[in-house]
């Protein structure tokens, strides 16, 4: 029952990155979880990659709405235990659960992409800190499971963390090397106040320099 709960969830954003022909690199199933792997650019538009962490969940309502209609009263209890257990754990703010990688793109609309991860780091780190504390101040014991959860996303978190500067260099590389079209255009200074789903103009030294110029200049200097 908790693992078909998973599978159906993880089809969801399967389906919709289909959708938008993203390209999908794996699809973990853990007995106390899944993650679904994207082998994509970190520029593909916003909206797209809010679909896809939105599709997960609405496909977990959906077969909870349909499943429990054919449940008797002792199993109803059971699913809705997990499947709101699920939802609502996978929906904390918290990356790279689903609702940490919602937040990071609803953050990207209004920040730029370097400060918006760091931040979206801090704020996961944060929500843990305050969980573990509101747990430990109220002795709440918790079962095996819950603790190898909660161990597995600290990892994870970790790992995504230490991954930081990749992810920015990654993105940066992405706008040097291919051609996207964004209608929204920015006037920025530097690098660091790079937007997704933006085209930008920098303005130094009283000149306007194109993106792909000061991208260029940075590419060429590192090589």
């Amino acid at each position: 029952m908790f693992s078909s709960i998973i599978f159906i969830h993880e089809l969801g954003h399967f389906l919709m990155a289909k959708y938008f022909k993203w390209n999908i690199d794996k699809i973990y199933l853990y007995p106390y979880g899944g993650y679904t792997k994207f082998n994509d650019d970190l520029n593909r538009p916003i909206y797209q990659e809010i679909f896809i962490m939105l599709a997960g969940p609405i496909m977990q309502i959906m077969y909870y709405l349909i499943i429990i209609n054919f449940l008797r009263d002792s199993s109803i209890i059971l699913f809705k235990s997990y499947h709101y257990t699920i939802l609502f754990f996978n929906l904390l703010p918290i990356y790279p659960l689903d609702g940490g990688k919602l937040l990071n793109a609803l953050i990207n609309y209004y920040v730029p992409f370097k400060k918006s991860f760091h931040l979206v780091i801090i704020i996961s780190f944060s929500i843990i800190l305050l969980g573990i504390s509101y747990f430990y101040i109220n002795k709440i014991n918790l079962s095996l499971s819950f603790l190898l959860v909660i161990i597995t996303v600290i990892c994870k978190l970790t790992s995504e963390a230490c991954k930081e500067k990749y992810y920015y260099n990654k993105f940066l590389l992405e706008r040097y090397l291919n051609k996207y079209s964004f209608k929204k255009v920015r006037i920025i200074n530097n690098l660091d106040q790079m937007y997704r789903d933006c085209k930008h103009v920098f303005f130094k030294r009283g000149k306007n320099y194109s993106e792909k110029e000061v991208l260029m200049q940075k590419f060429t200097n590192n090589n």
